[in-house]
């Protein structure tokens, strides 16, 4: 493929075709008249030698090509615009942007909220964007990296990435406050026949892995997409949960539970911001990566806590 030779505004014509799924629609979306929209159709349908909309009726749906190209087009248009709008000097206390930043609700309530609140005070221009990390994160990092400016996960999950360290963590136990039958520690045994509730993908987690190396198996009755959750599922049930230190401290008030040690010596957390590659040089992230740094090492240590 000869990239030379090709027109880098099909990008844009070709994302706004497959989404509007409409000529006349796709032309306004991207400020085209009709007849340029569909000139832009025509090329693109002797590139890929498919016709990528086909009509049903009275309307247009994806072809089959179409319908892979659908994300692929949208991941594309997100590397180009990162990609052209790279900064070579970077103004915090002038500049206007938006920073999209993909992390667990648990890693937005322990840091997210001290960041955003030092970047209010510092750089009142930018904004802050966190969105929840999707289940296939560790499936396709690298796609997902390519399409925002960061990734906060802890390590041991993926790997391969440029990242620096944000904050140390531990895990606990949750258990309900008058759990029937767990008093002031948890054994073994006690992890293998209760209950567990868990935050989506569970053997994602190094503390979990560690757990099928001691040979014990977690028995799900419960999966949340927000470690927040977890206390309410806990709460009057037979339940335990596994979760941050940090988090659970934050979140006991809320509801009927208490923190428990785990019964043997859990693996470390250490909480990182992972960006792709093509970010390493750009004057605006090398500024968001040495604000979140300086935020995490101002974060209390574990034993001051």
């Amino acid at each position: 493929m000869n990239l030379a030779r090709l027109d880098l505004n099909l990008v844009v014509a070709l994302r706004a075709l497959l989404e509007e799924r409409n000529v006349t629609h796709a032309g306004q979306r991207v400020g085209l008249s009709q007849p340029a929209m569909s000139a832009a159709l025509a090329r693109l349908r002797r590139h890929f030698d498919d016709d990528l909309l086909a009509r049903v009726g009275g309307h247009y749906e994806l072809t089959a090509l179409g319908q892979v190209l659908l994300d692929r087009t949208s991941t594309a248009y997100d590397v180009l615009e990162r990609l052209f709008s790279s900064q070579a000097d970077f103004d915090p206390a002038k500049e206007e942007r938006e920073f999209r930043l993909v992390a667990s609700d648990y890693a937005v309530a322990v840091f997210g909220t001290e960041l955003a609140r030092v970047v209010h005070e510092e750089a009142p221009g930018i904004r802050l964007r966190f969105t929840q990390a999707p289940p296939t994160a560790v499936d396709d990092t690298a796609t997902l990296l390519s399409a925002t400016d960061g990734l906060l996960m802890p390590h041991g999950v993926i790997s391969d990435f440029p990242a620096t360290d944000l904050y140390d963590d531990r895990w606990v136990f949750l258990v309900a406050q008058d759990h029937p039958s767990v008093e002031d520690r948890l054994t073994r045994r006690d992890l293998a026949r209760l209950p567990w509730v868990t935050y989506q993908r569970t053997y994602d987690a190094p503390a979990v892995r560690q757990l099928g190396m001691l040979g014990i198996e977690p028995c799900v009755e419960v999966s949340v997409d927000s470690f927040q959750l977890l206390p309410l599922m806990i709460a009057g049930t037979r339940r335990l949960a596994l979760i941050q230190a940090r988090l659970a401290r934050m979140l006991t008030p809320i509801a009927a539970v208490r923190v428990v040690e785990p019964p043997y010596e859990a693996v470390p957390l250490r909480e990182a911001l992972w960006w792709h590659p093509v970010h390493t040089h750009d004057a605006a992230h090398i500024w968001l990566r040495g604000t979140a740094a300086r935020v995490g090492a101002r974060l209390p240590r574990m034993d001051e806590e």
